[in-house]
């Protein structure tokens, strides 16, 4: 009897120790009512730049904005299908727009030198929609004014790269010198414009427009690819996208950033994949080539990389994997003077 009244004391401790977790375990209340502080939604995004330093040179992102270009644009230009393009650009949480494009963006480079006030690319101006054509605007919000460039240098002659030097018409930094290869030169400003590809006339008269109140100023040198182009502003030929595309490679103190222009559009696609090419390559085959040398030299020498068409700010590095490259973008950084 003794030996049942133990056995029946366990079995109650048990089911009311088992009953106590259960009631713990899944206790619930009513869901906390905070009282309402209804601030308004400032929907506001901070100013369009981001500053670092790269030796003794301060080096100034600037956004122009954004461009829509989505998987079709890479889809003739190589072996993956649509779908395969489509995961790894989803992989990468990239953005997409509403028109199916991926939001990719545009940005300039402005370097203090000390002795100079160098841009490298300028952006879209007035000649295409309202997501792009900013740069003038975070140029200012960033302390600088227009008539404060003293040097241009595009990568290239496209427009979201060069357009932005004018507005209506009027040189948008009165005070620049603009500096061309000679590669890019004789493709877009010397053709004849009804000899080039139909698809390609409206942006030669684009690049035409913005390079004439400048070369009326007198205001426009030229230079060969592979030519130091300013004292430590290095030219590297990059060519493919355009006849006369060229990369910029800038030192100071030791170090290096390599300023791509479009070496690629799509880090989500190119790098994983960078035999991937774009519909608007001049030369599909000679961007790919381009791209192939470059990329395993950059990573190798690790020096900084500025990239119009990365995720703003653009400044990162580049690592080598087993297949392909990755992307290592800036580390916020405050700057100690």
């Amino acid at each position: 009897m003794k030996k049942l009244s133990k056995i029946s004391t366990a079995l109650l401790l048990s089911v009311a120790f088992s009953g106590s977790a259960t009631a713990q375990g899944s206790h619930s209340h009513a869901v906390y009512q905070p009282q309402e502080n209804v601030v308004k939604q400032q929907r506001t995004q901070v100013d369009g730049y981001y500053r670092m330093m790269l030796g003794d040179y301060e080096v100034t992102a600037l956004y122009d904005g954004y461009l829509s270009i989505g998987a079709p644009v890479y889809q003739e230009f190589t072996k993956l299908s649509k779908q395969e393009l489509d995961d790894l650009i989803s992989g990468q949480f990239r953005p997409m727009l509403s028109d199916g494009g991926v939001q990719t963006a545009v940005t300039g480079y402005l370097i203090n030198t000390g002795k100079n006030l160098v841009l490298l690319d300028a952006g879209s101006g007035d000649v295409f929609d309202d997501k792009v054509g900013k740069l003038t605007q975070s140029l200012m919000k960033s302390g600088y004014r227009p008539e404060q460039v003293d040097i241009i240098i595009p990568t290239h002659l496209h427009f979201d790269h060069f357009s932005g030097v004018t507005r209506n018409g009027k040189m948008e930094f009165p005070n620049a010198t603009v500096y061309i290869a000679n590669q890019e030169k004789a493709f877009w400003l010397d053709t004849p414009i009804d000899k080039m590809p139909e698809h390609t006339q409206k942006y030669a008269q684009w690049t035409r427009d913005a390079v004439a109140p400048y070369a009326r100023a007198g205001r426009v040198k030229y230079y060969d690819l592979g030519d130091e182009i300013i004292p430590n502003f290095k030219s590297v030929a990059t060519t493919g996208h355009t006849p006369g595309h060229s990369s910029v490679e800038v030192s100071s103190r030791g170090e290096t950033l390599f300023v791509w222009g479009d070496l690629l559009h799509n880090h989500a696609l190119q790098l994983p994949e960078p035999d991937v090419a774009a519909e608007f390559d001049v030369d599909a085959q000679g961007a790919r080539k381009a791209r192939l040398a470059m990329l395993p030299e950059l990573a190798k020498r690790k020096v900084w990389i500025a990239g119009a068409h990365l995720p703003f700010p653009g400044l990162g590095h580049l690592r080598q994997e087993k297949k392909g490259f990755s992307w290592i973008p800036v580390e916020y950084t405050p700057l100690e003077y």
